[in-house]
């Protein structure tokens, strides 16, 4: 195949991939790439290389670019780094920053105490990014947990942002009206297929923290068409007992972020000087027993996930920059686990798939 017509100053020919690093061991196999642990041979740097036959980019170049261009342009100690590109006659190889700390939700029900306190140090992190991503003029467009990932093994590791297959950055490409993102995360406008904007990263920020301090989401339901009621309407409640020992700063910080109005909604920065975030109002409690049982009964591993078996590091780092490239992370599945209720008693569990709506442009 020829060439792809992208700007050369930002990728590097090679004929052989295998010359320059040494393929360890397949991390996950995503729509339309292929991730791998690989191991620099020049100086013995691990990382994970993306790796994109160029028969799947086939009509797709502007997706694959727009991915790049976001990529290429960030750079954040709590974003996942794109660190070099290279191109043979067949494929694009995308040379990630290697995280082996594992998945967010995974980290807090291995733990044995956990706070609110370490609920909010989580949530400025990825409030920092974010606002990062905003000042560059980029949004996300699909936050959520299963794209948070520790960047050590270590107890005091920081946070991480993966996956950008759905960025977007403002002024290009006209208006985002498109409905894309993983439902339960969207925000209301996005559903309601309005014209939105970088406050629908703030929203999913928002929900994110209320699972964080509870173990279930705020939003869900057998049928599709109610859950995307109740997001419509911003329908949550913080529910008893779950919420007794939560306090009334942490409330008021969600409800600031899962604001209906996009144009009342906290921004990242106004989140960041939020008392619960920049104050002392976030308890030390310990909450782990209630949040953990709850993650395990509303956040139990997908098929796909549970077929895995690998190594605690393949494991961890499977998720990582698949998926989601040319809007493949709502495509991939046409429907949420019919096995969702609304309400944390009953111990059914979500299928982590994303919902189809539309391809994100």
């Amino acid at each position: 195949l020829p060439l792809l017509l992208f700007d050369g100053s930002w990728k590097k020919h090679v004929d052989d991939i295998k010359k320059i690093f040494d393929f360890k061991e397949v991390l996950g196999t995503g729509a339309f790439s292929e991730v791998v642990m690989a191991r620099e041979k020049a100086t013995g740097k691990m990382v994970a290389i993306k790796c994109i036959p160029k028969k799947a980019l086939k009509g797709k170049e502007t997706s694959i670019e727009n991915e790049i261009a976001v990529l290429r342009k960030i750079k954040h100690e709590n974003i996942v780094a794109l660190e070099d590109i290279y191109e043979s006659s067949n494929h694009l190889y995308l040379i990630m920053q290697l995280v082996s700390g594992g998945e967010l939700f995974d980290r807090i029900v291995e733990k044995g105490f956990y706070t609110e306190m370490d609920a909010s140090r989580l949530i400025r992190q990825v409030l920092d990014a974010v606002n990062y991503l905003h000042s560059m003029g980029i949004v996300h467009r699909d936050l959520k947990p299963e794209n948070l990932l520790y960047f050590s093994p270590h107890d005091d590791s920081k946070i991480m942002i993966s996956d950008f297959g759905l960025s977007k950055m403002e002024g290009t490409g006209g208006v985002m009206a498109t409905a894309c993102g993983t439902p339960g995360y969207v925000a209301p406008e996005v559903l309601a297929q309005k014209p939105y904007s970088k406050a629908v990263d703030c929203w999913s920020i928002g929900v994110i923290a209320y699972i964080l301090l509870c173990g279930y989401p705020p939003f869900y339901d057998e049928n599709d068409s109610k859950l995307f009621e109740q997001i419509l309407k911003a329908d949550y409640e913080f529910d008893a007992p779950y919420w007794d020992d939560i306090s009334d700063s942490a409330k008021d910080f969600i409800s600031c972020l899962m604001e209906k109005d996009p144009e009342k909604r906290f921004t990242c920065d106004q989140a960041l000087q939020h008392p619960w975030i920049a104050g002392d109002t976030a308890l030390c409690k310990n909450i782990h027993e209630s949040v953990s049982r709850q993650m395990r009964k509303n956040f139990a591993k997908s098929k796909w996930r549970q077929a895995f078996n690998a190594t605690a590091v393949i494991r961890h780092m499977r998720r990582l920059q698949l998926g989601t490239s040319f809007g493949s992370s709502i495509s991939s599945s046409s429907s949420v686990s019919s096995s969702q209720s609304r309400g944390p008693a009953k111990s059914q569990s979500v299928d982590c798939a994303p919902l189809s709506l539309k391809d994100c442009e």
